[in-house]
């Protein structure tokens, strides 16, 4: 494809940059060929010029499209490059929060320096097997991964993990093995997964150690190879360790620490073990603070050193061994404080009672004076003589931390070796994974000896991995038949020969050594002389002649050749260890013991390492080379070792981690895009991606091909084959050929083509949108015009009727109006015409009045204005006065202050003139100012008010005027007034008297009516307060009425509330104590599962092979005649077992240690259950006062019911934790011995038991002696007379040995022998045999003597097959038995059928006569039958005629009985018979119907009333059990019989043992059943179909007990028949708890064998398979192949879980389970179907999108129909799937906005918020118009839900199982109508 097609406008690039590495931007103009520039624009706008290479004319490298951005693996981007990676990198690291992708066959690890909730076991169980490509990337997919080609494979697996220090390799190979120790288990109860994990502390502790970069950075390598047998369980592991930093022993940089270990100790200082130890805090020790920081945050030393010290004790070293660790290690801080003086300038000593040293030598067990004397002196040997010489004080110092270095090495290697051993095992190992810890790519400022080996392993590893990934991607190429280009890569061999050929750096390095005077210089110019012009990787530095460059894979390196000599020498003083070897400390002579071999105990010799030494492992050397061995360089060795790794890997299929730093500074979530590019060149990964671009990265399955680009095709193009289909498309749509290449199953694409894809897939997309945009809205125009038009012609059509209707509205109200007018008109008029005449009337009367009263105004008026005109002139002439007066004194003080001005001035002159007077009046001028000041002021004011005179003046002469003229008019109205006067006064008088009465009337009314409006105010004010005191009242009734009523509601309301929320609680208690008390079960199982495991690993050591028949117990039964049998027969099992168990090896104690604390939690649990029951128990009885008394009744039933399962699981545990403690002691003793030889401990205890087992086996024969003397009396004494001798368990043994014949019945029938009372009666030298075994302790200690014992043991063996023998004769004796016992059978029949005939004629005779007739014929039976051998055994002769009277007189009763109710019977057909035949029966004679043919059988079968019981003998109880459960078929019993029909035939059975009150009968019954049970469920306990079965049976027996016990709760639901047929001699409450235990043990059963069968299923079927087709298209994915979701044949879809329910609830109903248990089993299933989708949606980012959430929602939709269909919406199951409802809703919500957040947070309720954050996270887009989830939309939600109080976990627990219940239901079936069908083979069984 032309680069013109691709640098289009608009086209994404990436270009350098200095700070980002690498910046996207976007051309703003196409590119041409031949340009020269390019035109860019930068994300934040900025314009840019990119300038080309005129060389090489490179184009930057393209962008992908942002669909591929932040996909699982890097190699599913379209364009692989750097800047493509890094950023995709960055996408999941940041935005994501995704920590893992893949690269390839490589896992990319970064470092999130924060602890994230993705390592827990609900994460593993999720990844475990899954294929690589279904899940997110993970490191616990790699190791799924390999532990999966190993079982599939048969090949060794290799982990390889390396990074720089501080990117997290030491994790992750910790969470690799914790993933293996999880997933494969361990071949036994060794509990070697958990000594792998706990070698991780102690390894971390003594090699771990704080940096600048790593708090806990691991300072060596390590493999870890774990062991798998052929089973792939763990058996053991090894582990071998390269380069220990010894340096960092003696010294530390800044900011660092030494080993955890030192600071451990001196943590612990205050222990009192540790105070032989003299040790301090850190700081008190030279090689603990150097660092100057001895602390590390959140991490505590004292705890860690508790938890170093579990590991210890866990890996087999004990309290002594690990105090001896730590004297040592206390030493070498004691060594490190020895100081050391100068003596003169050429030796130096160590002053005498060093306090340090002192302690160093006791704590090592030297003498003080040579470990004081070598510290300062060394040896020199010549050829002739041997030199003793002093050394300076440097030297000194350097040979003192030597030594402490070589010390901690050897301490290190004997660590390992201890550790190799406590996880070695005896078991053949099959396969083994290994994971390989190592150091990644090193380059420093200063790069010495130690960077210069960790970069050459670096280099070998690397070019594994190049051929790894080359190998891989040829036989992908090879397998898909594609022609086969050589892909050029980087191949690192000339580096390595540069380093380890011959005469290579190494090599020269040896030879140097080996020189008298060989050094650093003259080494530096062999290297330069040999490979400077030679070799282009190596240069030489320009400054410098003592450094040398190498070229390695990952960048130059320049190192210092200074140290290189004495570091690879590794050399120290002899002499010291000479002193040392001298000890008395037996553990420090163990760590030299090996020294003249310089080999550790795991094989490698002294270690070292670090920034000035090294450790390595070489190769295990023969003993006889040690001198030689010796000598080896540390150079040498490394290689030797790298050597044997290379070996190791190749020979493994390995998997690649590779561990990125994001930054240098520990910050969380924080990406350097420069140290990560520099970590990804160095670690290969973009070689990886470089060997993949340079073919075809890309590859698509053709399936795939055609469902993603299903768009770019035609109609015509499609064809049936659809790989024709793809290649015809493919070749339309890429023209260059050379772009792809056909595969048989894929196609593979050039980098570049997929983007190129995604685009024409866009495109068209992008123009089907439009398309589509296009017609909906011509569509949506043209309905809107249409809606327009008619709703425009209806309001047209509207309109115009209204003004219709409006026109003749006006014409009627027109015609109205002028006749309204007229009238109007006429009205107004005639109105207006009365209204001015009243007005003109009104008008004159007040005229008239008015003038009368302006006349009297204007008298009074004048009267009034004489008096003011005397004021006013009086006033007048005041002011005029008062204005003369001030005119005056104005004019005085004008001249007055004329001539103080002119006095004034003369004083100026005068002041002018004399000088002095200034001085006397200095103060003087200011006061002048100052009266200046008032002057002026004074001046103002008179000016004021001068102007305020003349103001007065002119408004004095305006009024006067004024006033002049009123006089005059006053004068004038004088004449008029005094002609009126005399009138005035007449009437005046008038008025005054007139007045006067009328203010006598005014005061008399006025009296009267302040009287009348004081009693009405009076008295309205009292009806107001009564008023008011009545509203009130009313108003306070009323209030405290609503009051009255709102408290009785609210409280009414609070106390349903709380009865409510108390009943809910105590519910959700309850059934949290159920669903703890079904825990508590499941766990007991589990306990006795292992404990009856281990008793058959322990008979399996045995030489005897095990036998076939050997008997479970019943722990379930509460009887403790139960309990009791089976201990004694466990313990006399163990007996007989024991002679031969005590030549067992030595087990491993951990097991029993676990097992016996495992117990001890579990009694505390109980205990703590037990307290807990007890508080809800009160709380139950406060809250039962207000209930009513049935709920009462029922709740306090149920808690009982609850503590009876409680006690009854205790005491089952307490039995276990005795059995287990009895093994565990015994075990221990043999532990304790070399050989099981006679008179050890062990053999005492089984010698014991044997004796406590045979004492209470003659107890219990003693007692079933005295039950047989009891039973002589009932019946069935007669019918088994002959096998009452025989024991009952004897006979069946017997049995199962004739069918079993096993080679195994020698023992068994040692066993059996034990246990029979014919055991008593056998021959002499048994007894005389079991009574020595018997013998006490000083017998068995004679018989120690001489081995007597052992012979006594060969004759065990021989009684052995001497009783094998008497049992043959046994059986052939048991057989003839048989034979007589059948003979006998076969005339009990016919004496049977004779007794029939001999009653049915018996009937027809008078009742007198019927007595005697059967009495006689009794007699004469009697007779015939004793006179048959009455000689041959009187005795027994006379017991049987006895035991044959009491039979007989039983029988008599019962005849009497009979004979009374068939007269009652034969009176009512005698009736019967007369009324319709008229006495034809009283003419046929009793000879005549003895003549006729007779029916004995069907007469009275067909009248007798049967009581629904069934009878059956003792002997045929194995018989039942084995046709009525072990045998039979649950197919045909639920098709064609009634449901539950094994249960009621058992129930019948037991009522019949109730009936004739056999409690041993109903003991044994409900033992078998029980057992028997227990036993086919554990045989075919993954057969849904008979779980269910049996299940269903079970709880039907249950309920038949409990509706037929006679317990009035449960008999109110039975019918008066029902009733009468209820257990009337046995409670078997106890054993109604036992079947309910057991009815949880298969109903769990049934739980785990449905969710098998589900689980493959779930994914496949809700989120892998498209039930809509065609809505999610399928993105690349990359190198690993995922699922496909398209149904192929095998492929599970929902169509398939739904008939796989069907199956489930059609099954369950054939076998008539509750309708209630169906309802919590498919609760139980619907939970399992969500949790598992939804965990998987949590960690596959593939499937988080919208399309995938409307498949989520469709398929859940499909299940809520089969929910509706068979009526189970109510059964709570639909809410199981409410958080996978939930998380498909957030999938298709919208993401944007705040109100969008508002709307997630309170929609998601039930889903966690680490839940919701990860699904959007996740979220991925599948089409370019999705968008992807913001940031700051993530942080906004988290914001909101911070304050939600959950728990953190992410995933949900698939393994929860609700707790279930058994409500009691009846049966209406009636006993006594079942039938039983001959198909059950239970014709013994007898209905009664």
């Amino acid at each position: 494809m032309a680069a013109s097609e691709l640098y289009t406008k608009y086209a994404r690039v990436w270009i350098p940059d200095l700070e980002e590495v690498w910046r996207s931007a976007e051309l703003t103009k196409d590119y041409k060929q031949g340009d020269a520039v390019l035109h860019l624009q930068l994300e934040d706008g900025t314009d840019l010029e990119h300038k080309l290479d005129p060389k090489t004319k490179n184009l930057p490298h393209l962008r992908n499209p942002d669909i591929l951005v932040g996909e699982n693996d890097l190699t599913a981007l379209s364009y692989l490059h750097e800047p493509a990676v890094l950023h995709n990198l960055k996408v999941r690291f940041i935005d994501s929060k995704l920590i893992y992708t893949y690269c390839g066959i490589v896992l990319v690890a970064i470092n999130p320096y924060e602890t994230l909730p993705i390592y827990g076991t609900d994460i593993i169980n999720a990844y475990s097997g899954q294929n690589m490509g279904d899940m997110d990337p993970h490191i616990f997919a790699v190791a799924e991964e390999a532990y999966k080609q190993m079982a599939r494979d048969e090949r060794n697996q290799s982990i390889i993990v390396s990074g720089e220090s501080g990117a997290g390799k030491t994790v992750s190979a910790k969470y690799a093995m914790r993933y293996f120790a999880t997933v494969s288990g361990s071949a036994s109860e060794a509990n070697v997964e958990e000594k792998v994990l706990a070698s991780n502390p102690i390894m971390e502790a003594i090699g771990n150690a704080k940096t600048t970069r790593n708090d806990n950075s691991s300072r060596f390598g390590k493999y870890i190879e774990i062991g798998f047998d052929k089973k792939y369980h763990i058996i053991g592991a090894n582990m071998r360790t390269y380069l220990l930093e010894k340096s960092r022993v003696v010294f530390q940089a800044d900011e660092e620490r030494n080993y955890h270990i030192f600071y451990q100790l001196c943590a612990s200082a205050h222990l009192p073990e540790f105070k032989a130890l003299k040790l301090g805090s850190a700081d008190d020790f030279h090689y603990t603070k150097q660092g100057r920081n001895p602390v590390i945050d959140g991490v505590d030393d004292a705890k860690e050193m508790s938890t170093t010290r579990n590991a210890f004790i866990l890996l087999g070293i004990n309290e002594s061994y690990q105090m001896g660790l730590f004297q040592v290690l206390a030493a070498i801080l004691h060594l490190g404080n020895v100081d050391v003086k100068d003596r003169d300038a050429d030796s130096s000593i160590i002053p005498p009672n060093n306090s340090h040293l002192i302690v160093f030598c006791e704590l090592m067990g030297v003498t003080y004076q040579d470990m004081s004397h070598w510290l300062c002196h060394k040896k020199l040997k010549t050829a002739s003589e041997t030199y003793i010489k002093p050394i300076p004080k440097l030297q000194a110092i350097n040979a003192r931390d030597a030594l402490a270095k070589h010390i901690y090495a050897k301490l290190f290697n004997w660590i390992v070796d201890h550790v190799n051993k406590a996880l070695h095992s005896n078991v053949k190992q099959h396969s083994f994974i290994g994971v390989l810890d190592i150091y990644g790519f090193e380059t420093f400022e200063i790069n010495s000896f130690e960077q210069f080996c960790i970069n050459y392993a670096n280099e070998k590893l690397q070019q594994q991995f190049n051929m790894h990934v080359f190998k891989l991607e040829q036989e992908e190429y090879m397998k898909e038949q594609i022609p086969w280009t050589l892909i050029d890569f980087y191949d690192n061999q000339p580096c390595i020969n540069l380093i380890e050929a011959k005469m290579g750096i190494l090599d020269l390095l040896d030879e140097e050594c080996k020189m008298p005077k060989g050094s650093d210089d003259s080494w530096a110019q062999k290297l330069y002389n040999t490979h400077l012009k030679t070799c282009a990787l190596f240069e030489k530095p320009r400054m410098s002649n003592k450094a040398f460059i190498i070229q390695h894979f990952a960048d130059k390196v320049e190192y210092q050749c200074e140290g290189f000599l004495e570091k690879n020498k590794d050399t120290v003083n002899e002499e010291q260890i000479h002193v040392l070897k001298a000890s008395k400390f037996d553990l420090l002579v163990e760590l030299f013991q090996d020294e003249e071999k310089a080999i550790s105990p795991t094989g490698a010799a002294p270690t070292t390492g670090g920034r000035t030494r090294l450790s390595v492992k070489p190769d295990k050397g023969k003993p006889g080379h040690a001198s030689k061995e010796h000598k080896k360089t540390v150079g040498l060795q490394f290689r030797n070792s790298l050597q044997l790794l290379m070996e190791t890997l190749n020979a493994t299929t390995p998997h690649y981690v590779r561990c990125i730093k994001p930054n240098d500074y520990k910050y969380a979530f924080t990406f350097d895009p420069k140290r990560a590019v520099q970590q990804l060149r160095a670690c290969g990964v973009l070689e990886t991606i470089r060997i993949s671009a340079a073919g075809f990265p890309s590859r698509w399955t053709y399936q795939e091909f055609f469902s993603r680009y299903r768009v770019l095709m035609k109609q015509k193009d499609v064809l049936p084959d659809k790989k024709m289909t793809c290649k015809n498309v493919l070749e339309k749509l890429v023209q260059d050929p050379d772009k792809y290449q056909f595969g048989k199953t894929k196609i593979f694409f050039r980098a570049g083509q997929v983007a190129y894809l995604e685009k024409l897939r866009a495109d068209k997309l992008r123009a089907a949108c439009i398309r589509i945009q296009k017609t909906i809205r011509c569509w949506l125009a043209r309905k809107k015009y249409l809606r327009m038009k008619h709703a425009a012609i209806t309001i047209q059509r509207h309109v115009r009727g209204y003004q219709a209707r409006c026109l003749a509205k006006f014409l009627r109200r027109t015609r109205a109006a002028i006749i309204i007018q007229k009238y109007q008109r006429m009205y107004v008029a005639r109105t207006n015409y009365r209204r001015k005449q009243a007005a003109a009337l009104a008008m004159q009367c007040i005229l008239r009045a008015y003038m009368a009263r302006q006349l009297y105004k204007a008298l009074l008026r004048e009267h009034k204005a004489v008096l003011i005109q005397k004021m006013v002139r009086g006033w007048l002439a005041r002011q005029w006065y008062k204005r003369s007066l001030a005119a005056v004194v104005y004019l005085q003080c004008c001249v007055r202050r004329m001539r103080a001005k002119r006095e004034l001035k003369k004083l100026k002159i005068e002041a002018r003139s004399v000088e002095h007077y200034k001085k006397l009046n200095i103060g003087m001028e200011n006061k002048i100012m100052q009266l200046q000041r008032k002057v002026d002021d004074q001046h103002k004011e008179n000016r004021t008010l001068s102007e305020r005179l003349n103001g007065l003046e002119v408004a004095h002469t305006t009024e006067s005027e004024r006033l002049r003229r009123e006089l005059s008019r006053l004068r004038c109205a004088e004449e008029e007034a005094k002609s009126s006067n005399n009138r005035v006064i007449t009437l005046q008088e008038e008025l005054e008297r007139l007045r006067a009465e009328l203010q006598n009337t005014q005061k008399e009314k006025k009296a009267i009516e302040d009287w009348a409006q004081t009693y009405q105010d009076e008295m309205e004010h009292m009806i107001t307060e009564l008023k008011d005191q009545n509203n009130l009242l009313k108003t306070e009734k009323n209030d405290l009425n609503r009051m009255i009523q709102e408290q009785g509601q609210q409280w009414t309301d609070k106390m349903q509330r709380a009865l409510k929320e108390e009943t809910a609680q105590l519910e959700s208690d309850l059934n949290e104590e159920r669903s703890r008390y079904q825990n508590l079960l499941t766990e007991h199982l589990r306990l006795e599962e292992k404990y009856d495991d281990l008793k058959e690993e322990i008979s399996l050591s045995v030489n005897v092979p095990k036998p076939g028949h050997r008997r479970t117990d019943s722990t379930h039964s509460s009887n403790e005649s139960e309990y009791t049998y089976n201990s004694e027969f466990a313990e006399s099992e163990e007996g007989s077992r024991g002679m031969e168990d005590v030549t067992k090896p030595s087990l491993d104690m951990a097991l029993f240690l676990k097992l016996q604390k495992r117990v001890t939690e579990l009694e505390q649990e109980k205990q703590g259950l037990q307290n807990e029951l007890d508080r809800k128990d009160e709380q139950f009885q406060r809250a039962r006062a207000r209930d009513d008394e049935e709920h009462k009744k029922a709740r306090s039933a149920e808690l009982e019911y609850e503590s009876l399962k409680r006690q009854e699981l205790e005491s089952e545990n307490k039995k276990l934790k005795h059995n287990l403690n009895e093994m565990r002691q015994s075990l221990m003793g043999n532990t304790g011995a070399t050989s099981a030889a006679p008179g050890s401990p062990a053999y005492k205890v089984l010698l014991d038991q044997l004796n406590s087992s045979n004492e209470e086996l003659e107890v219990r024969k003693e007692e079933v002696l005295i039950l047989r003397s009891q039973l002589v009396s009932q019946k069935e004494a007669m019918q088994h007379k002959e096998t009452m001798t025989e024991p009952l368990h004897y006979v069946e043994d017997v049995h199962k040995l004739t069918d079993a014949k096993e080679i195994s019945q020698a023992y068994m029938g040692l066993k059996d022998t034990n246990r029979s009372p014919r055991f008593l009666r056998r021959p002499l030298e048994v007894n005389e045999l079991v009574n020595r075994l018997r013998s006490p302790l000083p017998d068995m200690r004679k018989l120690n003597e001489d081995g007597e014992l052992w012979l006594v043991y060969e004759g065990l063996k021989e009684t052995n097959r001497l009783l094998e023998s008497q049992l043959q004769s046994q059986r052939r004796s048991h057989e003839s038995e048989l034979e007589v016992l059948r003979g006998e059978l076969q005339s009990v029949k016919e004496e049977n059928n004779r007794q029939q005939q001999l009653l049915a004629q018996n009937l027809q005779l008078p009742p007198e006569a019927r007595i005697e007739a059967s009495l006689q014929h009794e007699i004469t039976r009697l007779t015939n039958e004793n006179l048959v051998n009455p000689t041959e055994d009187p005795k027994a002769y006379r017991i049987s005629v006895l035991r044959r009277l009491i039979d007989l007189m039983e029988q008599l009763e019962k005849q009497d009985k009979t004979v009374r109710k068939l007269k009652k019977q034969l009176k009512v057909f005698a009736k019967k018979i007369n009324d319709l035949e008229g006495g034809q029966v009283e003419n046929v004679s009793p000879g005549q119907m003895a003549d006729e043919p007779i029916r004995p059988v069907n007469i009275p079968r067909r009248e007798k009333d049967f009581q629904g019981m069934l009878e059956y003998k003792k002997e045929d109880e194995l018989k039942l059990v084995k046709n009525l459960i072990l045998e039979l078929k649950p197919r045909g019993v639920a098709v064609n019989l009634i449901p539950g029909l094994p249960a009621y035939i058992l129930f019948m059975c037991l009522r019949h043992a109730d009936y004739i009150n056999d409690d041993q009968k109903v003991r044994a019954l409900l033992t078998s059943t029980i057992n028997s049970i227990k036993k086919i469920l554990k045989k075919r306990g993954d057969d849904f179909e008979t779980v269910s079965f049996w299940l269903a049976n079970t709880c039907r027996f249950l309920h038949c007990l409990k509706q037929y016990s006679g317990d009035e709760q449960f008999m109110k639901y039975n019918t008066p028949k029902q009733n009468d047929h209820c257990l009337s001699n046995f409670d078997l409450a106890e054993y109604r708890q036992v079947l309910s235990d057991l009815a949880i043990q298969i109903y769990q059963q049934l739980i785990k064998c449905m969710e098998n069968i589900l689980q493959p299923m779930i994914v496949s079927g809700m989120l892998e398979h498209e039930t809509i087709q065609g809505v999610s298209g399928v993105k690349p994915t990359g190198l690993r192949k995922r699922t496909s979701s398209i149904a192929d044949e095998g492929t599970y879809t929902l169509d398939s879980i739904i008939r796989q329910l069907n199956s489930f609830h059609s099954i369950m109903c054939q076998h008539g389970t509750d309708p209630e248990l169906i309802k919590q089993v498919v609760k139980q299933q619907f939970y399992i179907i969500g949790a598992v989708t939804l965990n998987n949606l949590l960690l596959r980012k593939d499937m988080c999108s919208w399309s995938k959430g409307m498949q989520i929602r469709y398929n859940v939709s499909q299940l809520e129909e089969w929910l509706r269909d068979k009526n189970l919406m109510v059964c709570g199951a639909k809410e199981t799937l409410e958080p996978l409802i939930q998380a498909a809703q957030l999938l298709q919500v919208k993401k944007k906005t705040d109100e969008d957040a508002e709307a997630i947070c309170s929609m998601c309720n039930a889903l966690t918020t680490a839940q919701i954050v990860k699904v959007l996270n996740l979220y991925t887009p599948v089409n370019a118009f999705e968008e992807r989830v913001s940031v700051t939309f993530i942080r906004t939600i988290q914001n909101r839900l911070r304050d939600r109080k959950e728990s953190p976990q992410l995933l949900l627990d698939t393994k929860i199982i609700y707790p279930v219940t058994f409500p009691f239901n009846p049966s209406s079936l009636a006993l006594e109508t079942i039938q039983i069908p001959s198909s059950l083979n239970l014709a013994f069984l007898t209905r009664v």
